[in-house]
C-alpha cells in the first residue's frame, strides 16, 4: 500500500500517536463501519479509524447510539480491521458493557479485542469510570478517553448541544483529561466543547487530544465519514465539513441504472455471456 498522502506506510500504534502529538504533527481520524469503506479510507493516509457506536445511526438509523451491542460492534471492527493495512483502529465500548462495574468492563473489553483484531478501545466519561479504565489497562488493552459530549449520556443531558461553557463543567472536563492522561490513556476524544477549552486541554496533557467540534486548537480531527462524504442529508452541525456530495453522485449512478435497465440498455452485448 503506497498510501495517498503518506509516504510512510508502516503500522500506525498508539505510541505513534503520542509522538505526532511531540512532533507537533497533526492527526487524521474518520469513523468507518465495513471493510469497503475502511479500506478505501485507509488507503488515501488516515492515520486512525474509530469504529463508532455511530454504526446505530450511520448503518442501522437510530435516533442514539444506545441500543448498539457488544456483539454488534465486535461485528463491525472485525469487518473493518479486515479491510486496514496502515491505521490504528479504535473501537467504541457500547452503552452498558463498562458502566456497571470493573469486573464487567474488563470482561467487555477483552472480548472485543480477542474477537474484532482491533488495536484499542474507546470509553466515554472520566472520573466515574477511571476504576474501570484502570483495570483495562492492567490488562494490556490501549484506551482512548472520551470527554465533552458523550452521546451515551445523551438521556441525562438531555440534549447535543456544546458542553463545558461554564465553567464548573469546564473544571471537571480538564481535570478528567489529566486524569485519563495520567491513568495511561493513550488520546483524548474531545466532542463539541468551546475552542479555546480544546486547546488549553490539549496543552495541559501529554497525549493527543482528538476534537470533533472542538477547533482548531486539539492534536487531531475525526468526523463521520458518511457525513464528511456527504453521503447523509439533513445534518449540518457547524464543525462538519463536506468534502464530496456522494448523496448526489450516488442518486445519480443509481437513476441511471434504473433507467438502462427499464431501456433495456443495461447489459448490452460485450455484458453478456
Amino acid at each position: 500500500m503506497s498510501g495517498y498522502l503518506v509516504s510512510d506506510t508502516r503500522k500506525v500504534t498508539t505510541h505513534r500517536f503520542i509522538e505526532m502529538k511531540q512532533r507537533g504533527e497533526k492527526i487524521s481520524m474518520l469513523t468507518s463501519y465495513d471493510f469497503t469503506t475502511a479500506g478505501i479510507v485507509d488507503g488515501a493516509g488516515i492515520d486512525g479509524i474509530l469504529v463508532g457506536d455511530s454504526a446505530s445511526n450511520v448503518m442501522v438509523g437510530n435516533t442514539t447510539t444506545l441500543p448498539m451491542t457488544v456483539d454488534q460492534m465486535i461485528y463491525h471492527a472485525r469487518a473493518v480491521v479486515n479491510g486496514v493495512k496502515r491505521a490504528l483502529v479504535v473501537c467504541d465500548m457500547p452503552f452498558g458493557s463498562y458502566q456497571v462495574d470493573r469486573k464487567e468492563g474488563v470482561k467487555n473489553a477483552i472480548r472485543i479485542m480477542k474477537e474484532s483484531g482491533c488495536d484499542a478501545l474507546k470509553l466515554e466519561g472520566g472520573e466515574e469510570i477511571i476504576d474501570t479504565i484502570k483495570g483495562i489497562l492492567d490488562a494490556g488493552i490501549p484506551v482512548m478517553g472520551h470527554l465533552g459530549l458523550t452521546p451515551q449520556s445523551i438521556n441525562k443531558f438531555g440534549t447535543y448541544a456544546v458542553r463545558a461553557k461554564e465553567e464548573a463543567e469546564a473544571e471537571k472536563l480538564l481535570a478528567d483529561a489529566r486524569l485519563l492522561s495520567e491513568t495511561g490513556c493513550f488520546s483524548v476524544v474531545l466532542e463539541k466543547v468551546p475552542a479555546a477549552l480544546a486547546t488549553e486541554v490539549s496543552k495541559a496533557i501529554a497525549v493527543p487530544t482528538i476534537g470533533i467540534g472542538a477547533g482548531a486548537g486539539t492534536d487531531g480531527q475525526i468526523l463521520v465519514v458518511a457525513d464528511m462524504l456527504g453521503m447523509t442529508k439533513g445534518f449540518n452541525p457547524r464543525f462538519l465539513r463536506r468534502y464530496a456530495d456522494l448523496n448526489t453522485v450516488m442518486t445519480d449512478a443509481i437513476g441511471q441504472y434504473v433507467a438502462d435497465v427499464k431501456d433495456g440498455a443495461f447489459p448490452n452485448a460485450n455484458e453478456s455471456y
